[in-house]
């Protein structure tokens, strides 16, 4: 029996199946990986290198892009993770490496904007005059920190190997890369028609492309920037496509510190974490309660289609403080998701057998509760939490299903 095959609906037609991966920088990168490792472990009648469509934004771009140019999830753990031992790898410095180009040209405009500064301030003088002189002085400051030129290299050598394409229009399944317009604030799908002709590896480039971490990305004559600045998973892309199974990742979730963290040395109080964890925080919950409203929609728009969200509980302060630029922390991350994901389909067995059944997918129980599966080499359930911090990570996930059947069941009485 073949793959298309079992693939099969209910009423005997082909069951159109696709991905949808949100962003969340390298760390939310990483998770996907890890959930797309045990997803492909744990359900049957599903190739996840052989789905119809995929939409990949920010960080999920990259992992889109490979899975539709055949790389399994598997393999990209090991390429990306265990990057050291593959014969591809990816080096966890490239993300790092300083835009130069980027200073230097900015640094070329900095005498020209002094020199129109200082004769606006001294011919009109003012407090506000001033005030404009200094925003005017800003037109030199980098647009980003690091050199996103890094991605495109890296992937155009991936996806010249045989058998795998840069060009949207000879991929054997289709793949939409969103994007930010930054002139027009208008979402972009590369992929689509009429952006089907940008290289893959540049869409990837200008949908990972945030602000202030790195430049815009310029595409026949436009600037492009990370796709999550409009939606959070640009789900309708795929929904739209007639895909009737959905699966959706997003890494990113907003913490609750209301209940006691595992973590001894993260900060009781997220406020005292500074400013980073401030940030990261706020980031979270509006792209967190954006994507709330899209799934609404997606109920009411697509009644014929099954949207199914994986994503971290609210309480898991290993996703939360995890160091996203740490070897041994981009591992345990890894690893981290693998478990989690699995545990959840377990827990959520029950509800999502029916679902996945509409479609010809299947659950495999012997992958769930096989205690000795691992993702990454060398990686052993370590018992380093006390019986009180275990049973506070058992309570944050049983309030996270509990926020769930209350979800699902208000919808069903709606």
């Amino acid at each position: 029996m073949t793959e298309r095959t079992r693939r099969t609906g209910s009423l005997g037609r082909p069951a159109k199946l696709g991905v949808a991966l949100a962003g969340g920088g390298p760390l939310g990168g990483i998770y996907e990986v890890g959930a797309l490792s045990a997803l492909a472990e744990c359900l049957e009648g599903i190739d996840f290198t052989d789905l119809d469509v995929y939409v990949g934004v920010s960080s999920g771009s990259f992992i889109a892009a490979g899975l539709a140019n055949g790389i399994a999830p598997l393999e990209m753990c090991r390429m990306f993770i265990e990057s050291e031992s593959h014969r591809e790898p990816l080096a966890p410095g490239m993300f790092l490496r300083p835009a130069f180009r980027e200073f230097a040209r900015r640094a070329a405009s900095l005498p020209p904007l002094l020199l129109a500064s200082a004769w606006r301030f001294f011919t009109q003088p003012g407090t506000h005059a001033f005030m404009e002189s200094f925003a005017q002085v800003g037109r030199a400051i980098p647009t980003g920190l690091f050199d996103n030129d890094a991605i495109d290299r890296f992937l155009r050598r991936l996806f010249d190997a045989p058998g795998r394409s840069n060009d949207f229009r000879t991929l054997k399944r289709k793949l939409f890369l969103v994007a930010t317009d930054l002139d027009s604030g208008v979402w972009v799908e590369f992929g689509a028609p009429g952006f089907d002709h940008v290289p893959i590896s540049r869409a990837v480039e200008a949908s990972a492309a945030l602000p202030g971490l790195f430049p815009p990305v310029e595409i026949d004559g436009r600037f492009y920037v990370d796709g999550a600045l409009k939606r959070t998973l640009h789900a309708s892309v795929a929904l739209e496509q007639g895909v009737k199974l959905l699966l959706c990742i997003n890494p990113l979730v907003p913490y609750d510190s209301r209940v006691p963290i595992v973590d001894p040395h993260a900060p009781r109080r997220l406020v005292d974490g500074g400013l980073p964890v401030v940030l990261a925080q706020t980031l979270r919950a509006m792209v967190y309660s954006r994507m709330q409203v899209g799934m609404q929609r997606y109920k009411r728009e697509f009644r014929d289609a099954d949207v199914v969200l994986f994503e971290p509980n609210k309480h898991d302060a290993e996703m939360f403080f995890t160091n996203m630029f740490s070897y041994a922390s981009r591992r345990r991350l890894a690893e981290h998701a693998f478990q989690k994901t699995r545990k959840e389909l377990f827990a959520r067995r029950h509800a999502l057998a029916p679902i996945l059944a509409r479609h010809g997918v299947g659950l495999r129980l012997d992958a769930l509760t096989d205690p000795d599966r691992h993702l990454v080499r060398g990686m052993r359930r370590r018992r380093l939490l006390s019986r009180a911090t275990e049973t506070t990570a058992r309570l944050g996930e049983s309030l996270d299903d509990l926020d769930r059947w209350l979800a699902s069941t208000a919808a069903a009485a709606g």
